[in-house]
């Protein structure tokens, strides 16, 4: 019995993505399959990022391939390849940013900067290209969570260059200003540095902008949510009631204003003693998970109260750098693949393929 495309397909129909949960017969990310005597190729195209996914991806699907009787090699190329997804209507993408993800809490304290900027550099260890926006203007901590200090340079005098460290592309308004004098600015003028920090930035052919946002529902995310491409949003929460009441809003309002929810990310979940390893439910257990179950949104994972975390970004030198191998960063790590996987299965940015209307009177 000679070997079939449709043998290949049956049994990759039963091959589990292990980041998607789904086959890659069903999510078409399996293309090109090619028979020569005994020896099987085709490509696995993946839409999130997953540099440190592939060698077991392909083992999985060797695995599967092998038993097939009259297969004698497989060959298979995994590729990535991240596009821009649909976001709010009336709002139009911006032509550098593929994907933009805004990480947002109810209220400060809870963890959100430290997350963003992990989440940030945990997608660039997995091949994407990824820019960091610190939002949050009136306390922005970016530049010293990613080690960076400097004032950006303008070739125009109209835009300006992201500064860089770890591959990943920042701006913040903690750039231009004095660290030690207060940001005494009116709602107005805050959304006006937000928007040109944004749009005035040349951001370098990004797949991810991530966007640390000031804690509330105020002004900067009437602004995000109305002027803002926005692919999808990040609620942070700690499992404490009072913070979980905050973050409730905070999800209330990006459901509100368009804006789909990829998911929550319940930090300080549990404290773990730096000197026994003794764990214990400092804010409370399972208040993320439960807020999602009721608002039908997924829980992305949830991260220890470590001494690690809040040093390595103090040091600018955040965990996902700092200790690339070690728990902490596989945690980070699993989160963003997820937040990655919610934004490839979204739909897709269609407005590239409609021609323009034009209406002349003659």
């Amino acid at each position: 019995m000679s070997l079939t495309q449709e043998s290949i397909r049956d049994t990759l129909s039963g091959v589990i993505d292990p980041n998607t949960g789904k086959d890659f017969i069903t999510s078409k990310s399996a293309k090109n399959i090619q028979i020569d005597g005994g020896k099987v190729s085709f490509d696995i195209e993946l839409g999130y990022p997953a540099k440190t996914q592939i060698d077991a991806i392909k083992q999985l699907i060797d695995a599967a391939l092998r038993p097939i009787p009259g297969v004698t090699e497989v060959h298979v190329n995994v590729s990535v390849k991240v596009v821009a997804h649909a976001v709010q209507r009336g709002v139009k993408l911006m032509n550098n940013v593929k994907n933009i993800i805004a990480v947002a809490s109810g209220k400060g304290g809870v963890g959100k900067s430290t997350t963003a900027v992990n989440l940030a550099l945990a997608l660039a260890a997995e091949g994407a290209q990824v820019g960091l926006l610190d939002a949050d203007i009136y306390g922005p901590s970016q530049p010293t969570m990613m080690g960076v200090s400097g004032k950006p340079e303008s070739h125009d005098g109209k835009t300006m260059e992201p500064l860089e460290n770890y591959g990943v592309q920042v701006a913040s308004i903690g750039f231009m200003i004095d660290p030690d004098q207060p940001m005494v600015w009116r709602g107005p003028i805050v959304t006006q540095a937000l928007q040109q920090l944004l749009e005035q930035t040349n951001w370098r052919d990004l797949d991810y902008l991530v966007v640390d946002m000031p804690p509330g529902t105020g002004d900067i995310q009437l602004t995000l949510s109305q002027k803002v491409p926005v692919t999808g949003a990040v609620i942070v929460t700690t499992p404490q009631d009072i913070a979980l009441l905050d973050a409730r809003k905070g999800l209330k309002m990006f459901e509100k204003v368009g804006i789909p929810i990829l998911g929550v990310v319940e930090n300080m979940s549990v404290h773990v003693c730096s000197n026994c390893g003794h764990t214990e439910s400092i804010f409370g257990h399972g208040g993320g998970e439960k807020m999602c179950a009721d608002f039908g949104v997924d829980f992305l994972g949830a991260l220890p109260l470590t001494l690690s975390i809040r040093e390595q970004a103090d040091a600018g030198r955040p965990s996902v750098v700092a200790d690339p191998t070690g728990p902490i960063a596989q945690l980070y790590g699993q989160i963003a693949r997820k937040i990655a996987v919610k934004v490839a299965e979204k739909a897709k940015d269609m407005s590239l393929k409609f021609p323009s209307i034009v209406i002349k009177n003659d």
